[in-house]
């Protein structure tokens, strides 16, 4: 009989994730409308796919580079410096990952120490804080408030550093609030990092899906930045292939060769076949990228028109990602209790906003990264069961 057979202790501060637990509730409604992943439902540009098919062929199914193949890591220095005005080499600072969220998991094995604190976004993506809690390290919210858009305030990311601050991860646009910062705002963000000496991890996977007037400004193009930012990106969002798992992030030599020594452990190399796909999909016409962020931002007036027509929700104009993040305060429940009485009641499955941090509660997430007509079901559906409430 094995007596000590059970988990590791850090696993205890780990929670399962909010989004997982309410898509797998749907499963067990046949009818249900999923508005829990935020996953687009496009299929990857044809051209893309068939440079995958056609790397198959030629036998190209073999381990890859441990830091990308030579294609993909050339690309994306070309793109680093036509969209940011960045030269990373692509030999030594640039690393392909399995998907954004390795990467953010590699940068943060590799630059904290045990009781290092790390400034995270709250309400914030859920993969965040178990990263930082694994890495050894202590977690500190920067609450994001309704009434500033859900921006971190300079003032309060100012109050919350103290000796053992070591890293900031900023997200923007933000998931799950659809937050953009504006070029004055990243600006004195990156002045705080410098002057307080923090390496920051941006996550940046939305930069291509913002909407209006709004603008992305990568951060480590900003004065002094470079040098001690990790720039977190993905295929996943842009190119609909969330489930090929081919992610990147640039930084210095310094900053990059220590994630790549922990990337060769944990994984070897990222799947050979997908980052031909993704090659080819950086290289090809963008047209692809732009009907998509149409498409999503026709749905994104869709969900904040019929959210905010319904009595009880109130629902701000999201700028960037495909989330909505409507205000469910005056239906008296619980995030969580009310994204358990839409599965039930109307059989639609959202994100209750505590999923994201403690700073979510009163909240849900709402993507609209699925087909127009289901939102619009979804959306009444919403609007009938929450008659019960009122």
């Amino acid at each position: 009989m094995v007596t000590n057979l059970k988990p590791a202790e850090r696993l205890k501060r780990i929670k399962t994730s909010g989004i997982r637990r309410f898509f797998s509730l749907a499963h067990g409604l046949p009818d249900a409308i999923s508005l829990s992943l935020g996953e687009p439902d496009f299929t990857p540009p044809e051209y893309a796919l068939n440079a995958g098919w056609q790397a198959s062929k030629e036998g190209k199914t073999h381990y890859a580079p441990t830091n990308g193949i030579p294609e993909l890591r050339e690309a994306l220095a070309r793109k680093a410096h036509c969209d940011y005005g960045l030269r990373y080499d692509p030999n030594s600072e640039i690393l392909v990952t399995v998907g954004g969220t390795e990467a953010i998991f590699l940068a943060l094995m590799s630059l904290v120490n045990p009781g290092d604190e790390v400034l995270i976004p709250n309400p914030g993506f859920v993969v965040y804080e178990p990263g930082v809690v694994l890495s050894g390290g202590i977690p500190i919210s920067v609450p994001l408030f309704e009434k500033n858009d859900f921006k971190l305030s300079v003032k309060d990311v100012t109050s919350l550093i103290t000796d053992k601050s070591r890293v900031i991860i900023l997200n923007y646009p933000n998931n799950p609030t659809g937050a953009v910062l504006s070029y004055n705002e990243v600006a004195d963000l990156a002045k705080i990092a410098i002057e307080r000496d923090l390496i920051v991890i941006t996550d940046e996977v939305y930069e291509k899906i913002i909407y209006d007037d709004a603008k992305h400004y990568c951060f480590a193009a900003f004065p002094g930045m470079r040098e001690r930012t990790f720039v977190v990106n993905s295929f996943s969002k842009t190119y609909a292939m969330t489930g090929l798992r081919v992610g990147y992030v640039y930084g210095p030599k310094e900053l990059i060769s220590s994630i790549w020594l922990m990337h060769q452990y944990m994984v070897a190399c990222v799947n050979s076949l997908a980052q031909y796909v993704a090659f080819a999909a950086l290289e090809g016409p963008q047209d692809f990228v732009r009907n998509m962020v149409k498409e999503f931002d026709r749905r994104r007036h869709l969900v904040y028109k019929r959210l905010n027509e319904i009595e009880g929700f109130n629902c701000a104009l999201p700028k960037g990602a495909f989330y909505g993040f409507p205000n469910i305060k005056s239906f008296g429940m619980s995030s969580e209790g009310f994204a358990e009485f839409l599965v039930n009641k109307a059989h639609v499955t959202v994100v209750p906003g505590s999923a994201f941090g403690n700073y979510g509660e009163g909240y849900i997430r709402i993507s609209y990264a699925t087909a127009y007509k289901q939102l619009e079901e979804a959306l009444n559906r919403i609007e009938k069961a929450v008659r019960h409430l009122k």
